[in-house]
């Protein structure tokens, strides 16, 4: 009777009738809880491991050291200046916000939309915006220059009888951004509760034992709970969707508030989220793929989560392009002289070398992502990702300083450059980012154990154990 449902080997093929599994090889529900588990539970991380750490560590000791430099010396060791005075760090502030959007994209609105796809990486898309914010946030409190008296653009009672701006869109950011922050924290938070259970149960240690029962919060994975928690999700995924559109919409105001040609634009909103996603989207995968090589979870991040990802960065990529191409026709429309010479002076200007960059990375390069072969080649992928990383730093950059370095007076034009400070407290919150995702790919688990059993064929209900294990 089995054979009469046979589906020939051609139609099998058929990618848009029958997708590739999101489980790959002949994994259970048991092989999936020891492929995860197996990685905290070692008793060493893979050598590579132990070399990115490394270098991560260092990185963040550079960081720690220019932070330092900064507040003892003063801000005048960036090379902002006038009329530049937003430098680099404002564009490593929106450049890691946007590397943070792509998180809550993937846990909360591909959760809304049941798309079975996220499950293999939103757990570490997920602590990668963690990470991401914590470096955004660090880049407002340290460029204000008194870096003791940061607490003042908090809405609190101070012993200057102060009250910060409410109609400032930097104020803004702070609700913004802290509010994005906790709720991802959350959402990552309460995703790990099951799974850091069933590492509790197979510790081996009392130390262990004690420490994942902690943050495990007592978990017994009784009915109740589950149902209990299921409907907590469901409402904090509801809560965290629309901060894929507010957290970026609300950094881009901080440009397009203001009277600058070149900032102040109504596309800086929808042109902002679409860029986050992009970035994001790219990072995940300059993320995934050594990750899913170097703790051996070829079988739950499989091709389908890297080729989806790939068509997601192509797509947002063409939206990113839509929006340069209509800067530059609303700056014709409009018969602006100043908004028409702020954008022929970022294409060709003292920093056409930036924009053409910013270009080639962003709309160009993601469009080979249009062919099969090139989404499922991991080093082409892999080489693209890092390019988008690298078109959005400049598109940031491209769109602070080019916009400033040559205001309505020639007499105060200036050309900016960055010093050795800026450029090593760029790297050095790399080195933050990548310390920290380092420590929790080794002591947390990087995939959702429950969500991948879920969207496994012996999860449902009609799966009989005579159909193998094929996942």
């Amino acid at each position: 009777m089995a054979d009469s449902f046979t589906v020939p080997a051609a139609a099998t093929q058929d990618e848009r009738v029958f997708p590739a599994p999101l489980v790959a090889g002949t994994n259970d529900f048991a092989s999936v809880t020891e492929t995860v588990c197996s990685i905290v539970e070692a008793p060493r991380a893979p050598k590579a491991w132990y070399v990115i750490f490394g270098i991560a560590v260092a990185l963040l000791g550079v960081l720690g050291a220019m932070i330092v430099y900064l507040v003892s010396t003063g801000v005048g060791v960036w090379g902002n200046n006038q009329p530049v005075a937003w430098g680099w760090p404002i564009v490593n502030f929106v450049f890691w916000v946007g590397i943070g959007h792509a998180g809550t994209l993937i846990s909360a609105v591909l959760f809304l939309f049941r798309q079975g796809w996220r499950t293999g990486i939103n757990r570490f898309s997920e602590a990668m915006t963690i990470f991401a914010v914590i470096c955004a946030g660090m880049f407002p409190a340290i460029h204000v220059g008194r870096i003791w008296v940061i607490w003042w653009v908090f809405p609190i009672p101070n012993q200057m009888s102060m009250w910060p701006n409410f109609r400032s869109p930097l104020l803004w950011d702070v609700f913004a951004v802290s509010t994005y922050f906790s709720v991802s924290l959350l959402f990552w938070y309460m995703g790990l509760v099951p799974d850091l259970a069933t590492i509790r149960d197979r510790a081996k240690t009392k130390a262990r034992r004690f420490w994942y029962g902690l943050f495990s919060l007592g978990w017994t994975g009784s009915n109740r709970q589950w149902h209990r928690y299921e409907r907590a999700y469901l409402i904090l995924a509801a809560l965290a969707t629309p901060l894929v559109l507010s957290v970026h919409s609300v950094v881009s105001f901080d440009f397009a508030t203001s009277q600058l040609p070149g900032w102040h634009t109504t596309i800086f909103p929808p042109y902002f989220v679409a860029g986050a996603i992009f970035s994001g989207f790219a990072m995940v995968l300059t993320l995934a793929i050594p990750a899913r090589k170097m703790f051996g979870l070829e079988d739950l991040i499989t091709m389908r989560h890297i080729e989806n990802m790939c068509k997601i960065i192509m797509a947002t990529g063409m939206m990113v392009g839509y929006a340069y191409a209509m800067e530059f026709f609303m700056a014709w429309y409009s018969g602006n002289t100043y908004e028409g010479f702020a954008f022929v002076n970022r294409a060709f200007g003292p920093y056409w070398w930036a924009y053409w960059i910013m270009v080639s990375c962003n709309v160009i390069s993601p469009q080979i992502f249009w062919s099969k072969k090139a989404r499922t080649n991991l080093t082409l992928v892999f080489i693209m990702s890092i390019f988008v990383n690298i078109g959005m730093w400049f598109e940031r950059f491209v769109i602070t300083v080019t916009s400033l370095n040559r205001d309505f007076l020639p007499s105060s034009w200036h050309y900016f450059s960055p010093t050795w400070v800026d450029v090593l407290t760029l790297l050095g919150s790399f080195g933050l980012f990548f310390t920290l995702f380092m420590l929790f790919c080794r002591w947390l688990p990087q995939v959702a154990i429950s969500e991948v059993k879920n969207v496994m064929p012996q999860a449902h209900p009609h799966h009989h154990p005579s159909e193998g294990k094929e996942g």
